[in-house]
């Protein structure tokens, strides 16, 4: 089975009241869908800085979530002098220290993770695809250079779209971008 490819960058999803600290009363208005239902790109940006380095326009995620979490690949933690850990979407145990500065506030939280590979489904799409009793997949990739990553998380969500998801380094050392296809091997 194949599936399409989403490559995702840095980003940041917000909670309300951390959204308030960095941003007041300014709206947050959507510029782009995403393909995963109900998610968009913001208008709003926000610099992340460790005592080592800083990111500018890091883009917010919408909507607002319970949790405030920074995206970021294993390069940018090598700029920014952290370690964050390889997590799944909402698991912060051990998330990396990381400061973030809207045009408001600043705050302060431990947040940051690497995520980890995953493809997004709803529960139709994981029955249609015999993967109820699966958590884990592998999936091969690549045009020009082709590759087996393995640990790919299996995310299914009641709106979900069917979509592998993997950071900048996976898709750089693939020559991947988004919209090329992945086969499913399970």
């Amino acid at each position: 089975m194949k599936v399409k490819i989403g490559v995702s960058n840095r980003h940041i999803h917000l909670c309300q009241d951390d959204y308030e600290i960095l941003f007041g009363d300014n709206k947050l208005e959507k510029i782009k869908d995403l393909v995963q239902t109900g998610e968009f790109a913001s208008n709003l940006l926000v610099k992340i800085q460790t005592p080592k380095s800083t990111i500018e326009k890091v883009r917010v995620l919408g909507p607002i979530r319970k949790y405030t979490q920074v995206e970021i690949s294993k390069t940018d933690c090598y700029s920014l002098g952290i370690n964050p850990p390889i997590r799944t979407s909402g698991e912060l145990d051990d998330a990396s220290e990381i400061t973030i500065i809207g045009p408001n506030g600043v705050i302060n939280k431990k947040c940051a993770i690497v995520a980890n590979r995953h493809l997004h489904l709803n529960h139709n799409e994981r029955i249609e695809l015999g993967l109820e009793n699966i958590d884990k997949i592998s999936v091969k990739v690549g045009n020009e250079k082709t590759a087996i990553l393995n640990d790919v998380y299996i995310k299914e969500t009641p709106n979900g779209v069917l979509e592998l998801h993997l950071d900048t380094d996976d898709a750089n050392a693939n020559f991947l971008k988004t919209g090329d296809m992945a086969e499913l091997i399970y």
